[in-house]
């Protein structure tokens, strides 16, 4: 047995190494034992960083594997994303701006990750009631962050930037009244 997997198994933290075999099954290396995209999704939901690595070429195929959870998760239910958020997102492939679509997603999701955290640190009994109240209040927020994406020009990012933000302090200030705890 080499260092390397012992090293990896006691250092917090450390990226976990899963091998996609030909016969399309997942190996974690750290655990040595076969892994579904469930337990993969759960290794996600508890961010712990990982990478998945065809174990035949060594190509990295974590993108791959997160889009497959993503479709499964879209499939088995209520899905996230509307047929016309997908459209929009397609149509940016190959477009000018198709390098900022993926960064301007990118920082406003952990944006509003940090925020639902930083809510839930600070209540943490809300009821279901007043989560499903906020959790309407943020449709138009998504629609609104969506709705210039389809006929970008070079204002589009900005504005959707400040509509945000003004969508998210107004909310903040309904769920702090909903919650009695308006200052």
């Amino acid at each position: 047995m080499s260092a390397e997997p012992i090293a990896r198994k006691s250092v917090p933290g450390a990226v976990r190494t899963i091998k996609k075999y030909p016969n399309r099954r997942l190996y974690d290396t750290q655990t040595s034992s076969y892994v579904t995209l469930s337990e993969i999704k759960k290794l996600v939901m508890a961010a712990s960083p990982l990478v998945v690595l065809d174990a035949k070429t060594g190509e990295d195929l974590t993108r791959s594997i997160l889009l497959q959870i993503i479709l499964e998760e879209e499939s088995a239910g209520v899905p996230m994303f509307s047929e016309a958020v997908l459209s929009n997102i397609i149509r940016f492939y190959g477009h000018a701006m198709q390098g900022h679509m993926g960064s301007y997603l990118e920082s406003h999701v952990q944006s509003f990750m940090d925020w639902q955290s930083k809510l839930g640190e600070a209540s943490p009994a809300l009821s279901p009631e007043v989560w499903a109240q906020f959790m309407q209040w943020q449709t138009p927020l998504m629609q609104n962050m969506f709705s210039g994406l389809a006929n970008p020009s070079q204002n589009v990012m900005a504005q959707m930037q400040d509509q945000m933000q003004k969508q998210i302090q107004k909310n903040a200030e309904q769920l702090l009244g909903v919650m009695g705890l308006r200052t």
